[in-house]
């Protein structure tokens, strides 16, 4: 991640002191513990989605990626599936938490809106619960080191 995933954007009163956000050290985990609290609390127990801004190669902007998520998946594999015109699908996995995340970071906000919570309905993906960690390319795959 662009600087190192190191934040002081939202964190705290300037006045009050230098105060930085660092990323959780197991978003995954972090996104699971959010869940099992919201179903004792609740007794449902929703998909949780821990996202931040994010920097890409060779695009101007930041947009909201999901950095940890549970009970649903990550990423939805729609190969072997067929297109509109009946064409196979051969390399279609669509990052299915990325997309959430950038949904929810454009009604969240980047700056003062102070929305830290968007609570997204309707999404019964039918695939098996996956973590962030399911987005990362494996090294053999990675095009950009």
């Amino acid at each position: 991640m662009a600087n190192a995933g190191i934040d002081q954007s939202n964190v705290a009163d300037p006045a009050s002191g230098e105060f930085a956000l660092l990323l959780p050290e197991d978003p995954d985990a972090s996104a699971t513990r959010l869940r099992d609290r919201l179903c004792a609390l609740t007794g449902c127990a929703p998909g949780v989605l821990v996202s931040d801004s994010f920097g890409r190669p060779w695009r101007v902007g930041t947009v909201g990626v999901a950095i940890g998520c549970a009970g649903f998946p990550a990423t939805l594999d729609l190969r072997g599936q067929t297109d509109l015109f009946g064409r196979p699908l051969r390399v279609t996995v669509v990052g299915h938490a990325d997309e959430i995340a950038a949904a929810a970071s454009a009604l969240m906000g980047q700056g003062s809106e102070a929305r830290p919570v968007i609570l997204v309905r309707g999404l019964a993906p039918r695939a098996p619960n996956q973590p962030a960690a399911a987005l990362i390319r494996p090294h053999q795959e990675d095009l950009f080191r």
